[in-house]
Parts: structure tokens; sequence; C-alpha cells
């Protein structure tokens, strides 16, 4: 590289989605995020799939134009037991060989590649989930938080998930201050089965909290659906839209700078 000068810039990557609207609360996010950027760090938001001219080729392709050297990658997923984060670590170079086949290719790349963390648990995300539940709780000593997350069914993956969601369960509970707080999986499927036990065999009330990024199927249809003749409350409020996400995003991202500056 030479006396070539370095140049940061980050590329925020989620998964994406048919929905125009699921794409707007990501960017209104990274454009909040990056309001607390230093002035002229390029900034980036690309997606996994479905959103047309703004793929993660895309994305790298429009930041190394502007000349970016050190590429901040922030996976904007809720789980590192997510398999997406496997296959795009993969396909940035960041492993040499995914945990599960992936028909990802490789992605044209010349920056270093500095590979952030998702979410998992985060005391920021904590308070973020218990402010959309919040609303729901009459009797906080009677009630449970239900953190529900979509899981894997891979081995590896699955105690990935379990990890970070029992972590950010246990946090959003004591942010609470309700009597208990567990969580449950879509895959494998643990939702009926814990909302009955503490609904019927414990007689709580169960406050349902879904742990995905922005509302879609798994928000309005797949976890009601499971719950179907069972007591519970829930709102379907997904992470976004939150200013909390955006600040967490932001220390992601001064995180990963401040080890570029050491």
């Amino acid at each position: 590289m030479g006396d070539k000068p370095r140049q940061a810039g980050v590329l925020v990557i989620s998964h994406g989605s048919p929905d125009p609207r699921w794409v707007e609360l990501v960017d209104e996010a990274v454009a909040a995020a990056a309001a607390g950027l230093p002035d002229g760090l390029p900034i980036e938001a690309s997606f996994l799939e479905t959103v047309e001219g703004r793929l993660i080729q895309n994305g790298i392709d429009r930041l190394e134009a502007q000349g970016v050297t050190d590429l901040i990658v922030l996976p904007l997923f809720v789980s590192s037991g997510s398999t997406h984060i496997d296959e795009i670590a993969y396909a940035l170079g960041v492993k040499n060989t995914p945990e599960k086949e992936t028909d990802m290719e490789s992605l044209r790349c010349s920056a270093r590649v500095f590979f952030g963390d998702p979410i998992d648990d985060d005391p920021v995300i904590a308070e973020l989930v218990w402010e959309k539940v919040k609303p729901l709780s009459t009797d906080p000593a009677r009630e449970v938080l239900l953190l529900v997350g979509h899981g894997s069914i891979h081995d590896g993956f699955r105690q990935r998930w379990e990890q970070g969601i029992s972590s950010l369960a246990l946090h959003t509970g004591e942010v609470s201050g309700l009597a208990h707080a567990d969580y449950a999986l879509l895959n494998p499927d643990s939702v009926r089965r814990k909302v009955g036990y503490w609904s019927e065999e414990r007689g709580f009330t169960v406050l349902v909290a879904p742990l995905f990024l922005s509302a879609g199927y798994f928000t309005k249809t797949a976890i009601p659906s499971r719950l179907a003749g069972l007591t519970f409350r829930y709102s379907g409020d997904a992470l976004l839209p939150h200013p909390l996400l955006s600040r967490w995003m932001l220390g992601q991202i001064l995180n990963i700078m401040g080890s570029l500056e050491r």
C-alpha cells in the first residue's frame, strides 16, 4: 500500500426484506447512528438478499470507490447463531471455511475487513427490549418476560442462539423488575411449551417479546399462530424502530474504530 493514507468506512449488513418499510426502518436506524460518527466517514447499509442494487457487493463497491481501505463491517443480526453471520464472514474472507455449507460466493473486496459482532446480548438492547414490553405490564410481581427468537436447528449455531438470548433475557429481566425472565426459540420450537409452563403451571402472566430486527412474518404470524388458545400478552413490537438500536450500532462502530487507531 506504500504511503497511501488509510481511510475507514462502515458497511452495515442486514438480511433484507421485500417489504419496503423493513428496509426503510434499517436505513433510518443507520442514518441515526451515522449522525454520531466523525464527519466524512463513509457508511453504507447493505442487505444479504432481496434489495436490488443494495446487496453486500454493491455496498463494498461504493465504499471502495470513496477510497475506503479499512472496512468496518457491522452484521445487523440479533444472534451470532445465525447461519448468515457464518456465510457473510466466509464470503468476506474473514474465515477460510464456513461452518455450514453455503452457496454464497466470495465477495470482491480489496479493503482490510474488520468484522464486528451481532447483537447477542448488550445492556443497551436489554433496555430497548424492556421499553418495548413495558406497556404490557400491569403487575410486575406476577409477570414473566418471554423473549422469543428465531433460533437454529443446526448444531453449534443453536448453542450460540441459546447463549445470547438466555443472557439477554436475564439482563432484560433485571432491568424490568418482573418476577422472572425466560426465552424460547421458534427453531427448535419451544414457544408454546414455555408459555404454557409459565401461565398454566406457574400461574404467571406471560409478556411475550419477539427478538426480531423488524416486524414481519415471524412477529405477525409465526409467533401468534403457535400460541393459539393460550393466555399471554403480546404487542408484536420488533426492535425497530427505536433510538437505542442506533446507539448500540454507534457504540459497536466506535469500538472497532478505536481498535484501528491503536
